[in-house]
């Protein structure tokens, strides 16, 4: 009982410490963002304000993230059986494609001024993107140690990291113009802005299309699963496998479970459930079958 109780208390203070950092997180890039567009506007540099606009979006990002860790937390209801955990799901394919779209118009932008380089004021640049890379990497700090978690968490993990290495390019382009005059290395750095986004992003885009698909969750291996089923004493067969994810952290399954003795139905279940916590399955319903029964039409083989 102890033990469960700790457990909760732990998990409480996750979902505090985590809130907290979304809202610390939230504030610190909007404030930032502002000054970055402003910045960018004044000195006219497309560096700045490629980064300003990726890092409102970013703050979207952020925003929708804290918004499907609420709901996640959101109790079932008649209608909504699973309460919206799938909402986390949702958020993060959402945070992918909003990524995408700013690195089209980063890329746009670019590929313009490539052709038509316009002055701008180096050092001026380099002094705001390298306030970015303090609160880019602080930000990122903060949801580090939950990263693994959750594709929200890593998301926004992910998101930020990547703006810190981009500012640190911000900051490198501004100050060789500032030495050099070359002002094409502004529209450079945008593109390398643009590919660092993509290669960032491109797992998420595809862990979360997965997730929407109800497909299996990454770092599932229906492999160990059916194993873990299999050496449970007394299970002779499994068919009808489907792992798929609740929400970002929550993974669910339905099998049908052939056993010899139906008296040991209640200690096999238990077993089995026991297993499949340990590769990661924290919701499982389970059909049990005896040899030779006809579980559907036609019958299974």
């Amino acid at each position: 009982m102890g033990h469960s109780h700790e457990h909760h208390h732990d998990h409480h203070h996750e979902i505090t410490s985590l809130n907290k950092a979304f809202i610390i997180g939230i504030s610190l890039n909007l404030v930032f963002v502002v000054a970055e567009f402003l910045a960018g506007f004044w000195y006219n540099s497309l560096g700045l304000l490629s980064d300003a606009g990726h890092n409102l979006g970013d703050v979207a990002s952020l925003v929708l993230a804290m918004l499907a860790f609420r709901l996640a937390k959101v109790q079932p209801t008649s209608r909504y059986t699973y309460g919206y955990k799938k909402s986390t799901v949702l958020v993060s394919l959402l945070n992918a494609v909003i990524l995408l779209v700013a690195v089209g118009i980063i890329i746009g932008e670019s590929v313009g001024k490539l052709f038509h380089p316009q002055p701008v004021e180096g050092d001026a640049i380099a002094w705001v993107a390298g306030i970015g890379v303090v609160i880019n990497a602080v930000t990122a700090w903060l949801f580090m140690k939950d990263k693994d978690k959750d594709l929200n968490v890593k998301g926004a993990y992910l998101h930020m990291a990547a703006d810190a290495l981009v500012s640190v390019g911000v900051v490198v382009s501004g100050l060789v113009i500032a030495r050099t005059g070359w002002y094409v290395i502004d529209p450079v750095i945008g593109l390398l802005i643009a590919l660092i986004i993509i290669y960032s992003t491109w797992g998420l885009l595809r862990d979360s299309l997965r997730l929407s698909l109800d497909g299996v969750p990454m770092g599932t291996d229906i492999g160990k699963v059916e194993n873990a089923i299999r050496k449970v004493p007394g299970v002779q067969d499994v068919h009808h496998l489907h792992i798929w994810a609740i929400s970002t952290t929550e993974t669910a399954l339905t099998a049908h479970i052939v056993i010899k003795d139906t008296n040991q139905m209640e200690t096999v279940k238990h077993e089995i459930k026991h297993e499949l916590e340990h590769v990661g399955v924290q919701h499982a319903t389970l059909e049990f079958e005896t040899t030779g029964a006809c579980c559907t039409e036609p019958c299974c083989e």
